[in-house]
């Protein structure tokens, strides 16, 4: 495929058609489907257990699969009677654990996989890469001699040395403390869209999830619930499960007024989706923290149950006049006490409802 061909082709660099995998008898992937352009950057999320390391597992080669087919840049890699070999696929890996060799060095771990190469080409990847992942000076340390944040660091070199067309990594910060999680999930986000690399991640901590992916595919159960963009899976989640799995929020009952406007125990709630259904058909309605507002002179009182300071705000548990609870986060220069009785008001312009019999 010559340059032209390149920058014009809007096939997806990787294409996941309706597998399932399992182990032994029992399925633990089915009905996946999963279509990644080139460029993007992108996250399997769901809990423990729902089938998203062995989806990227079949991606790596690692896994085969019972059913389907699975493309990269519009060549079959895994099919039920045939499985490309994971050297052969040109795809990076980055492991939980790293799996760096203990008894070589940085750049000996670096290159290890670049095979046919003279050693000074071989020493010029190692520093083009590691400066690329911020550790210029570290090529001849070990990697004992390093803190867990450089050794993930070392991992990606690795696996971007050979240039590969795909990057998967499998739950890559779950071992580092919370704060440097968060922070080298963006570093990370930064070196491969400077690079214009495509990658996928799986991982449970939404947060993490957040700060890395263009988009995200929440798991459950051995299929996608639903492919988005982080801001629509928070504010216009597909089903209950991800309206449950992503973010925080109560779901209050009501009935349907008309297309846009659902009647609750907290007033009426107006928001920016339109639902087909029926008027007076009743609904849960989801309520997010920060849908509910503080205000003093509302007649809407409730009272808090529960509070965790989180800095420049602090999540409240309120509990209604009815009996139900909401959470609610307010800037943490209001500081009430449990106990207190405060004013609210509803500010929902995303209407995330569903029907009581779904």
């Amino acid at each position: 495929m010559n340059a032209l061909d390149i920058s014009t082709d809007t096939s997806p660099l990787l294409s996941i058609q309706n597998i399932a995998c399992q182990y032994g008898t029992q399925s633990v992937v089915h009905d996946f489907n999963l279509n990644i352009q080139r460029g993007d950057i992108c996250c399997l999320l769901g809990p423990s257990g729902c089938g998203k390391t062995t989806v990227l597992r079949a991606i790596a080669g690692f896994h085969p699969i019972s059913r389907g087919l699975i493309e990269l840049d519009r060549r079959s890699i895994s099919t039920t009677k045939q499985v490309l070999a994971p050297e052969q696929r040109n795809i990076g890996m980055v492991f939980q654990d790293y799996a760096l060799f203990p008894h070589l060095s940085v750049c000996e771990n670096i290159t290890y996989g670049l095979k046919g190469m003279t050693e000074g080409a071989k020493e010029d990847i190692c520093q083009e890469m590691l400066a690329l992942v911020k550790l210029p000076e570290l090529g001849n340390r070990y990697p004992h001699e390093l803190s867990g944040g450089q050794q993930q660091r070392v991992a990606l070199a690795r696996a971007l040395a050979p240039n590969p067309s795909m990057l998967l990594m499998d739950e890559p910060f779950s071992s580092l403390d919370v704060d440097l999680r968060r922070n080298l999930a963006i570093e990370v986000r930064e070196i491969l869209k400077s690079r214009n690399i495509t990658a996928i991640m799986v991982t449970h901590d939404q947060e993490e999830a957040f700060a890395f992916a263009d988009k995200i595919g929440v798991v459950n159960q051995g299929r996608i619930e639903q492919w988005a963009p982080p801001f629509d899976l928070y504010h216009e989640p597909a089903t209950r499960f991800v309206a449950n799995f992503i973010g925080q929020g109560a779901f209050i009952p009501g009935h349907l007024l008309d297309g846009s406007t659902v009647a609750t125990e907290i007033g009426m709630i107006q928001g920016n989706r339109c639902y087909d259904w029926l008027p007076d058909t009743p609904v849960e309605v989801l309520l997010r923290p920060d849908d509910i507002i503080h205000e003093d002179s509302s007649v809407k009182r409730a009272e808090i149950m529960h509070k965790v300071f989180a800095g420049a705000s602090s999540l409240y548990t309120l509990k209604l006049s009815t009996g139900s609870q909401v959470v609610a986060a307010f800037p943490s220069h209001h500081d009430y006490q449990i106990g207190d009785f405060v004013g609210i008001n509803i500010e929902a312009d995303h209407l995330i409802a569903f029907r009581i019999d779904e």
